[in-house]
């Protein structure tokens, strides 16, 4: 195996150690479960406490440290908002007809957590786990609306590519675009990432107001135009609500990363 695969899969081996549920573990207890030379562990030990997944205590030992708390909420979150999603994305498809899909930020892109596909023939097939733009795609629009203003703009200002002749990348065009996310509480993308395609989202909210990811209804543009826009609308808007609640949001919870005063959809 190679090198540098192996330091990996000892880094791997050493943190499921902690499994044992042990608050902590010193190096030459972990050197002895592991089979591995104290040297190797020390090594080990002291990449993984650089990146804050462990901590060395004054003893001498090392427990999990918080990043890997943050890992195992990220995780806990994207199986709620698995379990959340998953019955209202079977209504909104019979609702539709279309595909449908729940989104989450991961950096500057959408992942694509949850999907269920078109109805008809002629599909889109974006698998689960596809990673699509921000400023181009209806579920990035919704996601990159409710950032933080300095991210956003960090975001805006650093420059965004044209993928068709419809892709909205002008600074001052883009905030615009954002801005009227925000009033109406839904956001839509016509061509703009691949020609032929559409899609519309709405915001999926926490429990405290904060919004955790957006659901979406994607099709071919001319069955997206067939569709009446006040009936799509009111459908991926109330999905989303319908998520948020069953994660435990309510509408008094909105705070400022909320996409609009209201949720009532602005045709």
């Amino acid at each position: 195996m190679d090198a540098t695969l192996q330091s990996v899969t000892n880094a791997a081996r050493l943190l499921k150690a902690f499994l044992s549920r042990e608050e902590s573990l010193g190096p030459s207890e972990l050197s002895r479960r592991l089979g591995l030379g104290k040297s190797a562990v020390h090594r080990l030990l002291a990449t993984l406490a650089a990146e804050g997944l462990v901590t060395r205590d004054a003893s001498g030992s090392y427990r999990l440290g918080m990043v890997m708390f943050e890992l195992g909420e990220a995780v806990r979150s994207h199986m709620d908002l698995h379990a959340a999603a998953g019955p209202v994305l079977v209504e909104l498809r019979a609702q539709t007809g279309e595909s449908s899909q729940v989104g989450v930020l991961d950096g500057d892109e959408v992942v694509y957590v949850d999907r269920l596909e078109s109805t008809h023939s002629l599909r889109l097939f974006h698998e689960t786990g596809r990673r699509v733009p921000l400023h181009c795609t209806s579920s990035g629009k919704v996601l990159l609306a409710a950032m933080p203003e300095s991210r956003r703009d960090a975001l805006v200002d650093g420059g965004f590519r044209a993928l068709t002749p419809h892709t909205i990348v002008a600074p001052d065009a883009v905030r615009a675009e954002l801005d009227r996310v925000r009033r109406r509480g839904w956001a839509e993308a016509v061509d703009e990432r691949e020609i032929g395609v559409a899609s519309l989202a709405a915001p999926v909210y926490g429990p405290g107001g904060d919004v955790v990811a957006a659901i979406s209804v994607g099709a071919p543009a001319t069955r997206f135009h067939a569709i009446p826009r006040e009936h799509l609308v009111r459908c991926v808007v109330e999905a989303g609500e319908a998520v948020s609640r069953r994660l435990g949001w309510s509408p008094e919870n909105l705070s400022s990363g909320r996409i609009e005063e209201s949720l009532h959809a602005r045709v």
